[in-house]
């Protein structure tokens, strides 16, 4: 099972963690001769997992994974009802690490993964390239429904791979919340970055 250091991560929900910070360290190592700037990264334990189940498709890594988010769950004990995957933001990709992983928690856990209950309506950028947290709010803003009959009156655990400013996680928490009329909601994220932008 991966090392893990829990933070908490602030939001419209009860209580919410990230397991890990995504990288340890990154040091800027000159452009390379395109003019792209080149970094050396380390990465946490579970970042390095994620990593290596984001960008290069390598699923022998989830079930390492979904033990280090299950044992953690098991001793927080938040009493989820359901777990809400956050949508993939790139939809083109094979496959799909936040719905690989909250299925595996799901079936670890014996709990149901609502994996449809939340619907992109309108098509957004990818947002790992814009750090101003308000343009990320103003770029999700209305992106997305809710199916209502999956988390109303619910206790629900949203998840995602990776948090960031917590821009969507907000966006998304509040959605559950006042349109799906959940009862209350939990964040998880496998990890989160050094910086809020």
């Amino acid at each position: 099972m991966a090392n893990i250091k829990p933070t908490r991560i602030p939001g419209r929900w009860r209580d919410g963690f990230a397991l890990d910070y995504h990288t340890v360290s990154s040091t800027y190592l000159g452009d390379d001769e395109y003019g792209n700037p080149k970094f050396e990264t380390k990465r946490s334990e579970l970042g390095e997992l994620l990593y290596q189940l984001k960008y290069h498709s390598d699923t022998s890594v989830v079930a390492q994974m979904v033990d280090a988010a299950t044992g953690f769950l098991m001793k927080w004990k938040p009493g989820v009802e359901i777990i809400v995957p956050v949508p993939p933001s790139r939809s083109g990709r094979k496959e799909q690490p936040v719905l690989i992983l909250a299925s595996g928690l799901g079936d670890r856990l014996g709990i149901p993964v609502a994996a449809n209950c939340l619907t992109r309506v309108r098509e957004t950028p990818e947002l790992k390239n814009v750090n101003d947290y308000d343009e990320r709010l103003r770029l999700i803003s209305d992106a997305y429904a809710v199916d209502a009959s999956q988390v109303s009156g619910r206790r629900v655990l949203l998840f995602d791979d990776l948090y960031r400013s917590g821009a969507t996680l907000n966006t998304i928490a509040s959605l559950l919340l006042d349109r799906g009329g959940a009862a209350e909601i939990f964040a998880l994220a496998m990890t989160r970055t050094r910086s809020k932008s």
